[in-house]
Protein backbone atom coordinates (compact mmCIF):
# COMPACT_ATOMS: atom_id res chain seq x y z
CA UNK A 1 0.00 0.00 0.00
CA UNK A 2 1.21 3.50 -0.74
CA UNK A 3 1.77 5.97 2.07
CA UNK A 4 -1.12 8.38 2.72
CA UNK A 5 -0.78 11.68 0.95
CA UNK A 6 -1.05 14.89 2.93
CA UNK A 7 -2.73 18.04 1.74
CA UNK A 8 -0.40 20.92 0.97
CA UNK A 9 -0.09 23.20 3.96
CA UNK A 10 -0.80 26.86 3.53
CA UNK A 11 -2.57 29.92 4.91
CA UNK A 12 -6.31 29.92 5.50
CA UNK A 13 -8.12 30.93 2.29
CA UNK A 14 -9.94 34.23 2.56
CA UNK A 15 -13.32 32.54 2.14
CA UNK A 16 -12.66 30.35 5.20
CA UNK A 17 -11.52 33.10 7.56
CA UNK A 18 -13.59 34.14 10.57
CA UNK A 19 -14.18 37.77 9.65
CA UNK A 20 -15.14 38.67 13.21
CA UNK A 21 -11.60 37.75 14.33
CA UNK A 22 -10.09 40.03 11.68
CA UNK A 23 -12.39 42.86 12.78
CA UNK A 24 -11.50 42.38 16.44
CA UNK A 25 -7.81 42.26 15.55
CA UNK A 26 -8.15 45.55 13.67
CA UNK A 27 -9.77 47.24 16.68
CA UNK A 28 -7.06 45.84 18.97
CA UNK A 29 -4.39 47.17 16.60
CA UNK A 30 -5.69 50.72 17.09
CA UNK A 31 -5.67 50.38 20.87
CA UNK A 32 -2.15 48.93 20.90
CA UNK A 33 -0.90 51.84 18.78
CA UNK A 34 -2.53 54.40 21.09
CA UNK A 35 -0.71 52.78 24.02
CA UNK A 36 2.65 52.11 22.36
CA UNK A 37 3.30 55.53 20.86
CA UNK A 38 4.20 56.97 24.27
CA UNK A 39 7.06 54.48 24.50
CA UNK A 40 8.76 56.14 21.52
CA UNK A 41 8.83 59.56 23.17
CA UNK A 42 9.33 58.82 26.87
CA UNK A 43 12.16 57.03 28.67
CA UNK A 44 11.56 53.34 29.27
CA UNK A 45 12.68 53.95 32.86
CA UNK A 46 9.51 56.00 33.49
CA UNK A 47 7.10 53.29 32.38
CA UNK A 48 5.07 52.21 35.37
CA UNK A 49 5.05 55.74 36.82
CA UNK A 50 1.70 56.58 35.24
CA UNK A 51 0.81 59.87 33.58
CA UNK A 52 3.78 62.25 33.11
CA UNK A 53 3.65 64.86 35.90
CA UNK A 54 4.04 67.72 33.40
CA UNK A 55 0.84 66.77 31.53
CA UNK A 56 -1.92 69.38 31.87
CA UNK A 57 -5.18 70.28 30.18
CA UNK A 58 -6.05 68.23 27.12
CA UNK A 59 -2.79 66.27 27.34
CA UNK A 60 -3.68 65.18 30.87
CA UNK A 61 -7.26 64.27 29.91
CA UNK A 62 -6.12 62.15 26.95
CA UNK A 63 -3.35 60.55 29.00
CA UNK A 64 -5.86 59.70 31.73
CA UNK A 65 -8.23 58.10 29.20
CA UNK A 66 -5.43 56.01 27.70
CA UNK A 67 -4.13 55.03 31.14
CA UNK A 68 -7.54 53.89 32.40
CA UNK A 69 -9.28 52.46 29.33
CA UNK A 70 -6.53 51.46 26.87
CA UNK A 71 -3.18 50.71 28.53
CA UNK A 72 -2.96 47.01 29.30
CA UNK A 73 -6.36 46.28 27.77
CA UNK A 74 -5.63 46.12 24.07
CA UNK A 75 -2.43 44.11 24.07
CA UNK A 76 -4.50 41.71 26.18
CA UNK A 77 -7.21 41.67 23.52
CA UNK A 78 -4.55 41.08 20.88
CA UNK A 79 -3.25 38.17 22.95
CA UNK A 80 -6.72 36.66 23.26
CA UNK A 81 -6.97 36.79 19.47
CA UNK A 82 -3.55 35.17 19.08
CA UNK A 83 -4.79 32.24 21.16
CA UNK A 84 -7.91 32.00 19.00
CA UNK A 85 -5.85 32.11 15.81
CA UNK A 86 -3.64 29.32 17.11
CA UNK A 87 -6.69 27.05 17.45
CA UNK A 88 -7.77 27.73 13.86
CA UNK A 89 -4.27 27.11 12.52
CA UNK A 90 -3.89 23.88 14.53
CA UNK A 91 -7.22 22.60 13.26
CA UNK A 92 -6.18 23.30 9.69
CA UNK A 93 -2.82 21.56 10.09
CA UNK A 94 -4.42 18.53 11.72
CA UNK A 95 -7.03 18.30 8.94
CA UNK A 96 -4.24 18.27 6.35
CA UNK A 97 -2.70 15.19 7.97
CA UNK A 98 0.55 16.91 8.95
CA UNK A 99 2.00 16.95 12.47
CA UNK A 100 1.25 20.20 14.25
CA UNK A 101 4.41 20.68 16.32
CA UNK A 102 6.99 21.22 13.53
CA UNK A 103 4.86 23.83 11.80
CA UNK A 104 4.13 25.69 15.02
CA UNK A 105 7.77 25.63 16.10
CA UNK A 106 8.84 27.13 12.76
CA UNK A 107 6.14 29.74 13.07
CA UNK A 108 7.21 30.73 16.57
CA UNK A 109 10.90 30.78 15.61
CA UNK A 110 10.20 33.24 12.78
CA UNK A 111 8.07 35.37 15.10
CA UNK A 112 10.97 35.42 17.58
CA UNK A 113 13.30 36.62 14.82
CA UNK A 114 10.85 39.37 13.85
CA UNK A 115 10.66 40.46 17.49
CA UNK A 116 14.42 40.61 18.02
CA UNK A 117 14.87 42.60 14.81
CA UNK A 118 12.08 44.91 15.94
CA UNK A 119 13.96 45.58 19.19
CA UNK A 120 17.26 46.28 17.47
CA UNK A 121 15.94 48.31 14.53
CA UNK A 122 12.87 50.16 15.83
CA UNK A 123 11.68 49.80 19.45
CA UNK A 124 12.80 48.28 22.73
CA UNK A 125 9.18 47.55 23.77
CA UNK A 126 8.50 44.76 21.26
CA UNK A 127 6.00 42.08 22.27
CA UNK A 128 6.45 39.67 19.35
CA UNK A 129 9.36 37.82 20.94
CA UNK A 130 7.25 37.37 24.09
CA UNK A 131 4.46 35.94 21.94
CA UNK A 132 6.95 33.58 20.31
CA UNK A 133 7.99 32.14 23.67
CA UNK A 134 4.55 32.15 25.31
CA UNK A 135 3.05 30.40 22.29
CA UNK A 136 4.97 27.25 23.20
CA UNK A 137 2.58 26.72 26.12
CA UNK A 138 -0.32 26.74 23.65
CA UNK A 139 1.41 23.99 21.74
CA UNK A 140 2.01 21.98 24.90
CA UNK A 141 -1.60 22.28 26.12
CA UNK A 142 -3.49 22.12 22.84
CA UNK A 143 -5.09 18.76 23.62
CA UNK A 144 -6.32 19.40 27.15
CA UNK A 145 -9.98 20.18 27.70
CA UNK A 146 -10.98 23.81 27.09
CA UNK A 147 -12.13 24.28 30.69
CA UNK A 148 -8.68 23.30 31.91
CA UNK A 149 -7.08 25.71 29.46
CA UNK A 150 -9.29 28.40 30.98
CA UNK A 151 -8.33 27.38 34.53
CA UNK A 152 -4.60 27.33 33.78
CA UNK A 153 -4.83 30.61 31.89
CA UNK A 154 -6.58 32.40 34.73
CA UNK A 155 -4.13 30.98 37.27
CA UNK A 156 -1.14 32.18 35.24
CA UNK A 157 -2.56 35.64 34.71
CA UNK A 158 -3.79 35.99 38.29
CA UNK A 159 -0.49 34.68 39.63
CA UNK A 160 1.48 37.38 37.84
CA UNK A 161 -1.00 39.98 39.09
CA UNK A 162 -0.53 38.69 42.63
CA UNK A 163 3.23 38.95 42.20
CA UNK A 164 2.88 42.64 41.32
CA UNK A 165 0.86 43.19 44.47
CA UNK A 166 3.51 41.36 46.52
CA UNK A 167 6.19 43.43 44.83
CA UNK A 168 4.55 46.57 46.18
CA UNK A 169 4.93 45.17 49.71
CA UNK A 170 8.56 44.23 49.03
CA UNK A 171 9.31 47.75 47.82
CA UNK A 172 7.77 49.15 50.99
CA UNK A 173 10.00 46.91 53.12
CA UNK A 174 13.17 47.09 51.01
CA UNK A 175 16.30 48.66 52.57
CA UNK A 176 16.89 52.28 51.58
CA UNK A 177 20.32 51.44 50.18
CA UNK A 178 18.87 48.89 47.76
CA UNK A 179 16.16 51.29 46.63
CA UNK A 180 18.78 54.00 46.14
CA UNK A 181 20.82 51.67 43.90
CA UNK A 182 17.76 50.81 41.84
CA UNK A 183 16.80 54.47 41.55
CA UNK A 184 20.33 55.39 40.44
CA UNK A 185 20.25 52.71 37.73
CA UNK A 186 16.90 54.00 36.47
CA UNK A 187 18.11 57.61 36.56
CA UNK A 188 21.24 56.73 34.61
CA UNK A 189 19.22 54.95 31.94
CA UNK A 190 16.70 57.78 31.78
CA UNK A 191 19.40 60.41 31.32
CA UNK A 192 21.03 58.38 28.54
CA UNK A 193 17.66 57.94 26.80
CA UNK A 194 16.86 61.65 26.98
CA UNK A 195 20.27 62.47 25.52
CA UNK A 196 20.53 59.82 22.80
CA UNK A 197 17.04 59.24 21.40
CA UNK A 198 16.37 62.81 20.18
CA UNK A 199 19.90 63.49 18.92
CA UNK A 200 21.75 60.23 18.26
CA UNK A 201 22.67 58.47 15.05
CA UNK A 202 20.97 55.25 14.01
CA UNK A 203 23.80 53.17 15.48
CA UNK A 204 23.77 55.08 18.79
CA UNK A 205 20.00 54.79 19.10
CA UNK A 206 20.03 51.08 18.20
CA UNK A 207 22.60 50.51 20.94
CA UNK A 208 20.42 52.46 23.39
CA UNK A 209 17.35 50.44 22.41
CA UNK A 210 19.17 47.20 23.15
CA UNK A 211 20.46 48.61 26.45
CA UNK A 212 16.94 49.63 27.49
CA UNK A 213 15.67 46.18 26.61
CA UNK A 214 18.44 44.46 28.57
CA UNK A 215 17.86 46.73 31.58
CA UNK A 216 14.07 46.52 31.65
CA UNK A 217 12.57 44.35 28.94
CA UNK A 218 14.59 41.18 29.40
CA UNK A 219 13.99 40.80 33.14
CA UNK A 220 10.29 41.51 32.65
CA UNK A 221 10.03 38.38 30.47
CA UNK A 222 10.02 36.26 33.64
CA UNK A 223 6.56 37.65 34.36
CA UNK A 224 5.34 38.89 30.98
CA UNK A 225 5.67 35.53 29.22
CA UNK A 226 3.56 33.56 31.76
CA UNK A 227 0.99 36.35 31.77
CA UNK A 228 0.74 36.37 27.97
CA UNK A 229 0.60 32.58 27.90
CA UNK A 230 -2.32 32.74 30.33
CA UNK A 231 -4.19 35.12 28.05
CA UNK A 232 -3.46 32.87 25.06
CA UNK A 233 -5.10 29.99 26.89
CA UNK A 234 -8.19 32.05 27.70
CA UNK A 235 -8.43 32.99 24.02
CA UNK A 236 -8.08 29.34 23.02
CA UNK A 237 -10.94 28.47 25.40
CA UNK A 238 -13.14 31.13 23.80
CA UNK A 239 -12.56 29.84 20.27
CA UNK A 240 -12.80 26.14 21.15
CA UNK A 241 -16.11 26.78 22.87
CA UNK A 242 -17.60 27.66 19.47
CA UNK A 243 -19.11 30.96 20.59
CA UNK A 244 -17.26 33.00 17.96
CA UNK A 245 -18.01 30.71 15.04
CA UNK A 246 -21.69 31.68 15.11
CA UNK A 247 -21.96 34.82 17.29
CA UNK A 248 -25.62 35.47 16.53
CA UNK A 249 -26.59 32.05 17.87
CA UNK A 250 -24.60 32.58 21.04
CA UNK A 251 -25.65 36.06 22.10
CA UNK A 252 -26.69 34.68 25.51
CA UNK A 253 -23.13 33.51 26.14
CA UNK A 254 -21.65 36.93 25.30
CA UNK A 255 -24.14 38.67 27.59
CA UNK A 256 -23.26 36.14 30.30
CA UNK A 257 -19.54 36.77 29.82
CA UNK A 258 -20.07 40.53 29.91
CA UNK A 259 -22.04 40.23 33.16
CA UNK A 260 -19.30 38.15 34.80
CA UNK A 261 -16.24 40.14 33.76
CA UNK A 262 -17.52 43.70 34.16
CA UNK A 263 -17.59 43.80 38.01
CA UNK A 264 -13.92 42.70 38.50
CA UNK A 265 -12.85 44.92 35.59
CA UNK A 266 -14.45 47.97 37.19
CA UNK A 267 -13.38 47.05 40.74
CA UNK A 268 -9.68 46.48 40.07
CA UNK A 269 -9.41 49.41 37.67
CA UNK A 270 -11.14 51.75 40.11
CA UNK A 271 -8.88 50.61 42.96
CA UNK A 272 -5.79 51.14 40.81
CA UNK A 273 -6.90 54.60 39.70
CA UNK A 274 -7.87 55.44 43.27
CA UNK A 275 -4.25 54.96 44.36
CA UNK A 276 -3.16 57.51 41.81
CA UNK A 277 -2.43 57.93 38.11
CA UNK A 278 0.92 59.73 38.36
CA UNK A 279 3.87 58.79 40.56
CA UNK A 280 7.36 60.10 41.20
CA UNK A 281 8.91 56.75 40.34
CA UNK A 282 7.85 53.25 39.25
CA UNK A 283 9.74 52.08 42.36
CA UNK A 284 7.24 53.79 44.67
CA UNK A 285 5.20 51.10 46.50
CA UNK A 286 2.02 52.96 45.69
CA UNK A 287 2.91 52.91 41.97
CA UNK A 288 3.62 49.17 42.07
CA UNK A 289 0.37 48.48 43.89
CA UNK A 290 -1.60 50.57 41.40
CA UNK A 291 0.09 48.76 38.51
CA UNK A 292 -0.80 45.38 39.97
CA UNK A 293 -4.44 46.31 40.49
CA UNK A 294 -4.74 47.79 37.01
CA UNK A 295 -3.17 44.61 35.62
CA UNK A 296 -5.72 42.43 37.41
CA UNK A 297 -8.44 44.56 35.82
CA UNK A 298 -6.98 44.42 32.31
CA UNK A 299 -7.99 40.86 31.37
CA UNK A 300 -11.63 41.16 32.49
CA UNK A 301 -11.81 44.61 30.88
CA UNK A 302 -10.50 43.28 27.58
CA UNK A 303 -12.95 40.37 27.74
CA UNK A 304 -15.72 42.92 28.30
CA UNK A 305 -14.55 44.83 25.22
CA UNK A 306 -14.55 41.61 23.17
CA UNK A 307 -18.04 40.71 24.38
CA UNK A 308 -19.39 44.17 23.50
CA UNK A 309 -17.80 44.08 20.05
CA UNK A 310 -19.10 40.58 19.32
CA UNK A 311 -22.59 41.62 20.40
CA UNK A 312 -22.30 44.65 18.12
CA UNK A 313 -21.27 42.30 15.30
CA UNK A 314 -24.59 40.45 15.63
CA UNK A 315 -26.45 43.57 14.43
CA UNK A 316 -26.41 44.72 10.81
CA UNK A 317 -25.21 48.24 11.62
CA UNK A 318 -22.55 47.02 14.05
CA UNK A 319 -21.27 44.51 11.52
CA UNK A 320 -21.01 47.19 8.82
CA UNK A 321 -18.99 49.39 11.16
CA UNK A 322 -16.67 46.68 12.41
CA UNK A 323 -16.02 45.34 8.91
CA UNK A 324 -14.07 48.53 8.25
CA UNK A 325 -11.41 47.20 10.64
CA UNK A 326 -11.24 43.68 9.19
CA UNK A 327 -8.77 44.32 6.31
CA UNK A 328 -6.33 46.00 8.72
CA UNK A 329 -6.78 43.04 11.07
CA UNK A 330 -5.72 40.67 8.28
CA UNK A 331 -2.48 42.67 7.98
CA UNK A 332 -1.97 43.20 11.72
CA UNK A 333 1.70 42.18 11.84
CA UNK A 334 2.60 44.41 8.89
CA UNK A 335 0.73 47.34 10.42
CA UNK A 336 2.18 46.78 13.90
CA UNK A 337 5.72 46.99 12.53
CA UNK A 338 4.78 49.88 10.22
CA UNK A 339 3.51 51.84 13.24
CA UNK A 340 6.87 51.35 14.92
CA UNK A 341 8.67 52.46 11.76
CA UNK A 342 6.60 55.66 11.57
CA UNK A 343 7.15 56.42 15.27
CA UNK A 344 10.89 55.75 15.12
CA UNK A 345 11.25 58.11 12.16
CA UNK A 346 9.06 60.70 13.84
CA UNK A 347 10.59 60.75 17.32
CA UNK A 348 14.22 59.60 17.04
CA UNK A 349 17.27 61.63 16.12
CA UNK A 350 17.85 59.92 12.76
CA UNK A 351 14.33 61.05 11.78
CA UNK A 352 12.39 64.18 12.76
CA UNK A 353 13.77 64.09 16.32
CA UNK A 354 10.48 65.01 18.02
CA UNK A 355 11.30 62.98 21.15
CA UNK A 356 9.57 64.66 24.11
CA UNK A 357 8.06 67.43 21.97
CA UNK A 358 4.56 66.03 21.41
CA UNK A 359 2.11 65.79 24.30
CA UNK A 360 -0.33 62.92 24.71
CA UNK A 361 -3.07 64.68 22.75
CA UNK A 362 -0.79 65.31 19.75
CA UNK A 363 0.52 61.74 19.96
CA UNK A 364 -3.05 60.46 19.82
CA UNK A 365 -3.67 62.69 16.81
CA UNK A 366 -0.73 60.99 15.10
CA UNK A 367 -2.23 57.61 15.98
CA UNK A 368 -5.59 58.50 14.45
CA UNK A 369 -4.07 59.88 11.24
CA UNK A 370 -1.69 56.96 10.71
CA UNK A 371 -4.33 54.38 11.55
CA UNK A 372 -6.85 56.03 9.22
CA UNK A 373 -4.27 55.67 6.43
CA UNK A 374 -3.78 52.01 7.37
CA UNK A 375 -7.55 51.45 7.24
CA UNK A 376 -7.63 53.05 3.79
CA UNK A 377 -4.60 51.19 2.43
CA UNK A 378 -5.54 47.71 3.70
CA UNK A 379 -8.53 46.92 1.43
CA UNK A 380 -6.70 48.35 -1.58
CA UNK A 381 -3.67 46.17 -0.88
CA UNK A 382 -5.74 43.04 -0.21
CA UNK A 383 -7.73 43.56 -3.40
CA UNK A 384 -4.48 42.88 -5.28
CA UNK A 385 -2.54 40.69 -2.83
CA UNK A 386 -3.48 37.67 -0.76
CA UNK A 387 -1.50 38.71 2.33
CA UNK A 388 0.23 41.67 3.91
CA UNK A 389 3.96 41.81 3.10
CA UNK A 390 5.20 40.63 6.51
CA UNK A 391 2.42 38.04 6.80
CA UNK A 392 3.51 36.67 3.42
CA UNK A 393 7.11 36.26 4.64
CA UNK A 394 5.91 34.72 7.91
CA UNK A 395 3.75 32.16 6.12
CA UNK A 396 6.53 31.33 3.64
CA UNK A 397 8.91 30.51 6.48
CA UNK A 398 6.21 28.67 8.46
CA UNK A 399 4.91 26.37 5.72
CA UNK A 400 8.17 25.89 3.84
CA UNK A 401 6.90 27.00 0.45
CA UNK A 402 6.15 30.39 -1.03
CA UNK A 403 2.45 31.35 -0.77
CA UNK A 404 0.70 33.00 -3.67
CA UNK A 405 1.44 36.72 -3.64
CA UNK A 406 -0.94 38.43 -6.04
CA UNK A 407 -4.56 37.65 -6.61
CA UNK A 408 -5.45 36.10 -9.97
CA UNK A 409 -7.84 38.04 -12.16
CA UNK A 410 -10.00 36.50 -14.80
CA UNK A 411 -10.47 38.37 -18.05
CA UNK A 412 -14.00 38.17 -19.36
Amino acid sequence: MSAPRHAVLGPVPAAERLEILDALRGVALLGVFAMNIEGFSRPAQEMGAGIPPEATGLDWAVAWGVHVFIAGKFWTMFSLLFGMGFVLMSERIAASGHPIAPVVLRRQAVLLAFGLLHIALMWWGDILHSYAIAGLLLLATREIAPRWQLAVGLMLYGGVGAFYLANAALLALAPDAMLADLADALASGREAAERIYPNGSFAEIAQRRVSDYLQLGLQSQLFQVPMIAGVFLVGSWLLRGGWLRAPARHRAFWWWLLAWVTPPAVLFTALGVGLGTSFDSPLAPRAALSTGLMLLGSLPMSLAYVALLVLAWTSASGQRTLRVFAPAGRMALTHYLAQSLVCSLLFYGYGAGLWGDLGRAAQTGVVLVVFALQLAISPVWLARHRHGPVEWLWRWATYGHRPAWRRAYQVA
